[in-house]
């Protein structure tokens, strides 16, 4: 008898068995909650009891929105048994900051990832507005497609939740050291909503977001500092007036609806005249609160003494201000910018009409940061590393 023969096969055989398995969630967050919210989440999860559910509610909001806190440990005047129980069913953690940049002129851009695959850009400009504003993103992308936006290169990936708006105020004042909010002096006095994407398409979660950085208990920005701008969602313009009473900003930059319609191509489903009659009809509109038009100066294109006279007809009776922005490249832009004496000669037209048209200053160019650069690095390879290849390469 061989060996094999001595030895009877034995197959082994296992069963894994994956009925207890559990995926991991994350706990909740709270700082994308409203007032309300907050206090009926600290009941249903059975952290406090109902009677005592608003109290709780507000020693959290200003623990969150005052000082900045993101451990419930420091909450001192709440007892230690709920702030156990607050620690191991709830979160305050900030997103992750990818990357950090700061401009010559001051100018700061946070890179930050707020979920697996999801990365938005902020900026910080200072002596902007009271002291200084914060360009917010409301979307992942965008779908508006506007030619001479770098964002809009960059496909829709979803639209960010309240808490993801929020966090980009806090991730800001974390690194301005501007906690516990200050009644004077403060760094960031303005928040506006021109970052990525177009806030209209979001507008339950930019409102909830405003209700809760505009709570004068907490991060308490007047409303009248937080402006939405938007490239014309007409349907919207009058919930976003009533919701919010945010000051509001149109992305114009053309006069006429077959230049607006390459420029723009929301025009074609909204043209100028329906957009008008929209901004005509907003909720609050008044010389104390003027719509700003913004209109980015490309050279050749909408830049004409011509376009700046139809400019001052278009908005005849609209209590405006005119924003001109020299126009800020990007890699494979295809317009370039005006000249600054073309621009300055546009400006003197619409002065002389009555109207106020400041010149925007460029500002964060050498970071990407200025008006129309913004675009998240999750689709493409990181800016660190490919600054890091070309230094390599020019050495």
């Amino acid at each position: 008898m061989t060996p094999a023969q001595a030895v009877p096969d034995t197959i082994l055989t296992a069963t894994l068995d994956l009925s207890r398995a559990r995926i991991a969630t994350p706990a909740p967050n709270l700082t994308g909650l409203t007032r309300p919210e907050l206090a009926a989440a600290l009941v249903e999860h059975g952290v406090v009891e109902p009677a005592k559910a608003k109290m709780r509610a507000s020693q959290l909001w200003r623990w969150m929105h005052h000082f900045g806190h993101t451990d419930f440990e420091r909450m001192t005047d709440i007892d230690k048994d709920t702030r156990t129980r607050l620690a191991a069913t709830f979160s305050l953690a900030r997103p992750e900051v990818v990357e950090r940049q700061v401009s010559k002129d001051g100018t700061r851009k946070w890179l930050i990832r707020t979920a697996p695959g999801i990365e938005i850009e902020t900026v910080y400009i200072p002596d902007v507005g009271r002291a200084g504003a914060l360009c917010v993103s409301s979307q992942v992308g965008c779908t508006l497609n506007c030619t001479f936006c770098h964002t809009g290169t960059q496909a829709l990936v979803r639209n960010l939740t309240a808490a993801e708006i929020v966090a980009q105020v806090q991730v800001a004042k974390d690194d301005l050291e501007e906690w516990p909010v200050p009644k004077e002096g403060r760094r960031l006095s303005n928040v506006v909503f021109m970052g990525m994407g177009e806030p209209l398409y979001n507008l339950d979660a930019v409102s909830k977001a405003m209700h809760i950085v505009s709570d004068n208990e907490g991060i308490s920005l007047s409303r009248r500092r937080i402006t939405v701008s938007t490239s014309g969602v007409v349907p919207e313009l009058q919930a976003l007036g009533e919701k919010t009473q945010a000051m509001l900003a149109i992305s114009l930059h053309a006069t006429n609806d077959e230049l607006r319609d390459e420029l723009v191509p929301l025009n074609r489903k909204y043209n100028i005249e329906t957009l008008m009659a929209g901004i005509r009809a907003y909720p609050g509109l008044s010389n104390a609160r003027r719509v700003t038009f913004e209109y980015v100066m490309l050279k050749g294109v909408n830049d004409s003494p011509a376009e700046a006279k139809a400019l001052v007809r278009l908005l005849k009776g609209i209590p405006a201000k005119i924003n001109l922005i020299p126009f800020n490249p990007w890699p494979g832009s295809p317009y370039e910018c005006s000249s600054w004496s073309t621009i300055e000669a546009f400006a003197a037209i619409l002065n002389r009409a009555g109207y106020a048209s400041p010149i925007r200053t460029p500002r964060g160019r050498d970071i990407l940061a200025a008006c129309g650069q913004l675009r998240s690095e999750s689709e493409k390879v990181r800016a660190s590393v490919r600054r890091k290849a070309a230094v390599e390469a020019e050495a």
